[in-house]
């Protein structure tokens, strides 16, 4: 349910609006209503850039803290601004050496790497050679390009051949040309027992400098928590003020805003009591009228899947309710299998225990699509990839489960219900904005989609209808269809509206079809699962057949643990995805959902 929203506006004496501010700010429930933009404003767009540096530093403290269960954090201060943000300044200094230092380690581990094929050396000594008149030169080419008359004609050495690259030195008099066919290397600058102890070093240095980067981490994460709340706060604030209108010479300050209705009494009450001047104003079509949701415990769980795509706007009906049950059915079905959502459900459960309390509504969640995934697997036969129907214990049982062919029916009958819901939610919708009148067309298309498929689809399914019944369903489908050709837009003469009703004809037509079919995915995806849990399960017998029995046991559960894992995971985002593709596209399709809606962030305190 989308909370019904009230519209004020207020005029303040300019001394007294700072007070006033401090007012609203304790109260908390008044939506401003954005008369300027932000990204026009460069001190909000400096506290927007700040802000965000602040929110990086801690969740890097807190994944930092996170590592260890012993970490003590310590209390918050109370620190300016400024100060504040030479806290990040020096963690994003700590996070820049560590920077540098991943890249000497990267460049020291490739010299090495390379000095190894080389060998130790001393680079004294061939600065000895030079001084005495000698080059000493390295080369390295293909194993079978390397000319053993180098030898003799430049005193090349052979060094060592690593993966059909040949490395070699020649030691020449100073100025001697060297015509060799060969790559001349760029050589570290450092012998290689001088790298290992730069290496160690760097590697102390590492152990450093995450020491006081994890001191820095527990000492300062709540402090940059508080910084955050001040540079909200700081930023509501502003903004509040440069949506503030000035009138009389910036004298009078105007302000306009949003408040739920269940809460404006009490704002009033407060208001009055210290002399402020209010006025109540109607809702007019261009307000961008903030969206606050009001659902019940099992729809709330919900309410995340409907900001993922866009709240509604506050013309439109909630459609968290509507379509969660759906949701859920969906989940179950394309899951597929009664022991894998048993296994969700008692995973969950025990996370729940676990977890921080803000990630219980989403176990809390999937504790029902769990139960959502073992009704429907149970009902279809289907238990870790075991066939129940072809399990003796259940032979009785057989006929009572849901065969494949009628799941497919199913799938297609609950789209098809689904889809008339939503036409019947976009008229009711219709009704809501424009009138009853506007209205009577979409409702008799809804009409003359359910009774045309009651009266051709339940013959279908082998429930045949009297013939009086069916006739009555044909003949008030036919009604209907008269209605959505002559009264499809009410106002324009009767021939334009029924141009307008054959292309609606078609449209209806066309994309009743698709939209239908695209629900068979519920069916394929189900069965999908359950026939890999089963190949699992094949798997684990077939490849452990002549073991002996410890060695099959341990094989075949490992097989089990893998198999199951794997097709668990596919079986969950799969579950997922195709649901919310069904919502998204073809329910909200049907349903006319506009969405667009902004999220009610009241003025208040962090």
């Amino acid at each position: 349910m989308i909370v019904k929203m009230s519209k004020y506006a207020f005029m303040v004496y300019h001394r007294e609006y700072d007070a006033f501010l401090a007012t609203l700010r304790d109260l908390g429930v008044l939506h401003v209503k954005e008369t300027n933009s932000i990204l026009d404003n460069a001190e909000l767009q400096a506290l927007l850039a700040e802000r965000k540096r602040v929110n990086q530093a801690i969740r890097f403290c807190k994944a930092l803290n996170e590592q260890s269960k012993e970490t003590v954090l310590a209390p918050a201060r109370e620190l300016p601004k400024a100060d504040g943000l030479k806290l990040v300044d020096k963690l994003e200094e700590l996070q820049e050496q560590k920077v540098q230092l991943q890249a000497a380690r990267a460049s020291l581990e490739k010299d090495i790497a390379y000095m190894d094929i080389w060998g130790e050396f001393s680079y004294a000594n061939i600065n000895r050679l030079k001084r005495a008149g000698y080059d000493v030169t390295f080369f390295s080419c293909p194993t079978s390009k390397y000319e053993p008359k180098w030898g003799d004609e430049y005193n090349a050495f052979l060094v060592n051949n690593f993966q059909s690259v040949t490395y070699f030195v020649t030691v020449t008099k100073t100025g001697t040309p060297i015509e060799i066919d060969a790559e001349r290397p760029k050589m570290p600058d450092r012998g290689l027992a001088k790298l290992h102890a730069a290496y160690e070093q760097l590697m102390e240095n590492f152990k450093s400098l995450d020491a006081r980067t994890k001191e820095f981490a527990a000492k300062q994460y709540n402090t940059l928590i508080e910084l955050d709340k001040n540079i909200q706060n700081e930023f509501n604030l502003s903004n509040t003020l440069v949506q503030t209108g000035r009138e009389a010479g910036d004298k009078l300050m105007i302000l306009e805003g949003f408040v739920p209705t269940e809460d404006a009494p009490a704002m009033e009450e407060a208001l009055e009591k210290d002399g402020y001047y209010f006025q109540p104003m109607a809702i007019e079509e261009g307000d961008k009228v903030p969206i606050k949701l009001k659902n019940n415990k099992f729809s709330k769980l919900y309410e995340p899947i409907t900001k993922m795509f866009s709240l509604p706007n506050y013309t439109e009906f909630d459609p968290t309710p509507l379509f969660a049950p759906f949701f859920m059915l969906f989940f179950g079905l394309c899951f597929g299998d009664g022991g894998y959502g048993l296994l969700v459900m008692l995973v969950c459960t025990f996370l729940k225990r676990k977890v921080n309390p803000d990630f219980k509504p989403y176990l809390t969640l999937f504790q029902y699509l769990g139960l959502a995934a073992l009704i429907v697997g149970t009902c279809t036969g289907s238990f870790f990839g075991i066939a129940l129907a072809d399990v003796p214990a259940f032979s009785k049982m057989k006929d009572y489960f849901v065969s494949s062919d009628n799941l497919m029916t199913f799938s297609i009958v609950i789209g098809l219900v689904q889809i008339i819901f939503g036409k019947t939610v976009a008229a009711f919708k219709t009704k809501a904005q424009k009138g009853f009148k506007y209205s009577i067309a979409p409702f008799a298309w809804v009409l003359v989609i359910t009774f045309l498929a009651l009266a051709f689809g339940l013959p279908m399914l082998n429930m045949h209808l009297p013939e009086t019944v069916q006739t009555v369903f044909v003949g008030i489908a036919v009604v209907g269809l008269i209605v959505a050709y002559l009264y499809n837009s009410p106002g324009k003469n009767i021939f334009m509206n029924f141009g307008t009703g054959l292309w609606n004809t078609y449209n209806m037509a066309s994309g009743l079809l698709g939209d239908t079919l695209s629900y068979i995915r519920l069916f394929a995806i189900g069965l999908t699962g359950a026939i890999l849990g089963g190949v699992f399960n094949s798997l684990a017998v077939d490849m452990t057949e002549g073991m002996n029995v410890v060695l099959r046991a341990v094989c075949m559960l490992i097989i089990l643990l893998i198999g199951h894992s794997i097709n668990i995971g596919l079986c969950t985002i799969s579950s997922l995805v195709h649901p919310l593709r069904l919502i998204f596209v073809e329910y909200y399709k049907n349903a006319e959902f506009e969405g667009g809606g902004k999220e009610y962030k009241p003025f208040k305190k962090a």
